[in-house]
């Protein structure tokens, strides 16, 4: 216990760590005679699930429902009982990745389904409830290879549909990157060995390249006079195998397996930064994207673009402010770091209802689920909300609408209005006549053609791939039937 407080929960304050202490405790009497798969005692896993989240430095209320999160689950301990010792704070965190594992469902489909709205509905209310949930399914995750083999692929399909979309969707990439290669791994060895193997292959003379590059840009920065610090980052193997599968390449054609990143101090350093890099390296064309003017949804901000060195090495840098960098490893999380000086109300406010923003699309995506009860539809839903490769579409007079990749001119139809769908005939696409079904892409300018008594049919859900999208055609359907 000594040991757990002094390497993990160090930025606390001394009385927070009372009820963490008190927690511990508990817990580990709770679980006392479970043992894991691995042959551990069971309550190893929770104080690994608490030692992922120190590491985001959350608060002392979710490190405690961390500790506790099996309890209700897997022990004789009662949800009063818990009220009792730790107050409804905790208890209602402890409940919200609590499975439904007293009801009987007719299929697992219908199980995960169920058990995913149930927690959807806790992080509409407290947010902390997914980041617990995911900080505990990553040490799952790292201890996979001990349970049986089709229990693994189990696990790790889950993982990749639902789990990392949904730390990708809370900006949480450190744990995105983590879950996607174990999965990888456990469903597609033979693609994640090749991809390995090779990566390996090129390491060193990629490394070589980097920190020439890397140099070059140093030494420019220091004419800049301005504060800086690099960091060099592999991609994540996953993301590799997606690369390839995206641009239809094989491994010898992707070029970026490293990326640089320049972290400064303010927003306007970034843009020095750029420009310094735009006048000393050729940028690789179609390469430059700017999510500091617009962020994406879960918070990320951060200069893209991709140079071509003078010995043909391609990076790919990242520029961003320390602010910036801390979100990109933390996400939503970082709305919980423990602050030392006291906020005051005003700011205290401003975090509040920027975390609220941040949930606004999971309330949307319940609401549009709420009428619509069908296991499989729900999970492909959440699928797609959480798959977080944004595209930038343009309406006529220039409204930026941000849609998923693979999003089609049916969705963003419906992403301007409800009624604009529903009164869909055509689209103009960047001038020209598109199709229900043309796919867009970033930059694309769409106008949206309608008429009176265009009305949606059951083909238009082969079309729309959206949440929104697919949640009113469906609700259309529903009425005209009733109506018959």
């Amino acid at each position: 216990m000594e040991s757990f407080l002094k390497e993990t929960l160090s930025y606390l304050p001394q009385n927070d760590l009372k009820i963490i202490e008190k927690a511990h405790f508990y817990a580990e009497c709770a679980h006392a005679y479970q043992v894991r798969a691995s042959g551990e005692n069971y309550f190893s896993h929770c104080i690994m699930v608490a030692k992922n989240l120190a590491e985001l430095k959350i608060d002392a209320a979710t490190i405690s429902a961390a500790l506790l999160h099996d309890v209700l689950e897997d022990t004789l301990a009662t949800e009063q009982e818990l009220i009792k010792e730790f107050g409804e704070e905790i208890v209602n965190l402890v409940k919200g990745v609590t499975k439904l594992s007293k009801y009987k469902f007719d299929d697992e489909i219908t199980a995960q389904a169920e058990n995913w709205r149930k927690m959807l509905l806790a992080v509409v209310k407290d947010i902390r409830v997914i980041i617990i949930k995911l900080a505990d399914r990553l040490h799952n995750m790292r201890t996979l290879s001990f349970l049986p083999v089709e229990k693994q692929k189990i696990i790790a399909s889950e993982s990749l549909n639902l789990y990392a979309p949904f730390a990708h969707r809370l900006g949480i990439y450190k744990w995105k990157s983590e879950i996607e290669d174990v999965a990888f791994k456990t469903l597609q060895p033979e693609q994640y060995n090749f991809i390995r193997t090779q990566w390996q292959k090129r390491d060193e003379s990629n490394l070589e390249n980097l920190i020439s590059v890397e140099n070059q840009i140093k030494n420019k920065i220091v004419e800049l006079k301005i504060p800086f610090r690099i960091t060099a980052r592999p991609k994540n193997l996953y993301g590799i195998y997606k690369k390839m599968q995206r641009q239809n390449k094989p491994f010898t054609e992707i070029q970026d397996l490293f990326g640089l990143r320049i972290i400064t101090d303010t927003v306007e350093n970034c843009y020095a930064i750029l420009g310094m890099i735009n006048a000393n390296f050729n940028l690789l064309d179609g390469s430059f994207t700017d999510y500091i003017n617009l962020p994406k949804e879960n918070m990320y901000q951060s200069l893209h673009l991709t140079v071509v060195s003078n010995s043909n090495a391609i990076v790919e840098i990242q520029i961003r402010t320390e602010e910036m960098n801390q979100r990109c490893e933390y996400g939503v999380a970082a709305h919980w770091r423990y602050k030392r000086k006291v906020e005051s109300c005003e700011k205290d406010d401003n975090k509040n209802k920027h975390t609220e923003s941040n949930l606004d699309w999971l309330k949307q995506f319940l609401e549009y689920q709420k009428e619509h009860n069908e296991p499989g539809e729900f999970l492909k839903s959440l699928r797609t909300e959480c798959s977080f490769e944004q595209i930038f579409v343009f309406t006529p007079k220039r409204k930026v609408i941000k849609l998923p990749l693979g999003a089609t001119a049916l969705d963003f139809a419906y992403a301007v209005h409800s009624d604009i769908g529903d009164s869909f005939m055509g689209a103009k696409i960047n001038f020209k006549m598109g199709t229900i079904d043309t796919e867009l892409k970033t930059g694309d300018i769409c106008e949206i053609l309608t008429r009176k008594n265009s009305r949606p049919t059951s083909g238009w859900l082969e079309f729309a791939i959206t949440p929104h999208a697919r949640a009113r055609i469906r609700k259309f359907l529903k009425e005209q039937i009733k109506k018959h």
